[in-house]
């Protein structure tokens, strides 16, 4: 039995008339009575019963009918989720980010954007270190990644979506507070105690901070690590240190933290959109173009 053969008979018992149902599939009529035969045959069952004047479907037909109905809606089904799949519109899209993507509207916008163009992917969404997002890319744990700059191997390619400045991170008592409204270089900070990620958690505003604190002539002092971006914030709000981040935090509002602009001109941060090369996902294809496309236009 083949699909055609359903074809046919759902043809014939829609129009009870082999002649027109021949007509509308476009065959003669000689061919269509041999099938539906041969398709009796096989089912083991009369489908139709028959005189001179006219055609009926028989009781097995009538239940028949509704089964052949159910399997060809299910094949166009099946196809039509082939269709969306290849197209990027169905399946699962993983993307990892740093914790301070979600931070700049960019990012947000063009998420809510994907999940309203093609609300049937599932955003499998992880938040990572820069070092992690590029080793789960490379291990292919996720298909996008969002992250800080870093060195990348040359199977990563890489689309600078975005920089914002880099603040400094005050307790509101600090002495530095008064008079730097209008930013402060951070050589300013030299004998401060710092509070910051760890080295080892992999972050590419470690590396970042570094090199500035280089340039500004000192080598910071880390006196209290953390791994999240609000624990350091409270940490410099308990008088422990200072600390460095993207303009972006300033919007996470803590009582007793104030942020600077530091007015070092390399005092910026980028945001890097990160995929594979050899990328075959359509639908990260397709959020990788959403996402660009929403940077351009608020750039």
């Amino acid at each position: 039995m083949e699909l055609r053969h359903l074809r046919y008979f759902i043809a014939v018992a829609e129009e009870l008339h082999f002649g027109r149902a021949a007509q509308v599939l476009g065959i003669s009529q000689p061919p269509l009575s041999q099938q539906i035969q041969a398709l009796e045959q096989e089912v083991g069952a009369r489908l139709f019963e028959r005189t001179n004047r006219r055609v009926e479907l028989s009781e097995a037909g009538r239940l028949f009918l509704e089964q052949a109905r159910l399997v060809l809606a299910q094949v166009d089904k099946a196809a039509d989720v082939a269709r969306r799949a290849q197209l990027g519109e169905l399946g699962e899209l993983k993307i990892g980010f740093t914790s301070s993507a979600p931070f700049n509207s960019t990012i947000p916008q063009a998420i809510f954007s994907f999940r309203q163009r093609f609300p049937a992917v599932h955003l499998n969404l992880r938040e990572m270190s820069s070092t992690q997002v590029a080793d789960a890319l490379l291990d292919d744990s996720i298909e996008v990644g969002i992250m800080r700059p870093l060195g990348l191997p040359d199977s990563l390619s890489v689309v600078e979506l975005m920089r914002e400045p880099l603040v400094a991170v005050l307790s509101s008592k600090h002495p530095l507070v008064a008079g730097s409204e209008e930013g402060l270089f951070l050589s300013a900070l030299a004998h401060e105690p710092f509070v910051f990620f760890p080295r080892s958690y992999g972050s590419g505003l470690y590396a970042q901070l570094l090199s500035l604190a280089r340039d500004a002539g000192f080598n910071p002092h880390f006196a209290q690590e953390a791994g999240e971006a609000m624990t350091i914030i409270g940490l410099v709000a308990a008088g422990l240190g200072v600390s460095v981040l993207p303009a972006s935090y300033q919007r996470m509002r803590i009582d007793g933290v104030v942020y600077r602009p530091l007015l070092d001109p390399a005092a910026v941060s980028a945001v890097w959109l990160v995929q594979r090369k050899d990328q075959k996902s359509p639908m990260a294809k397709a959020f990788v173009e959403l996402l660009t496309y929403k940077a351009e236009s608020i750039g």
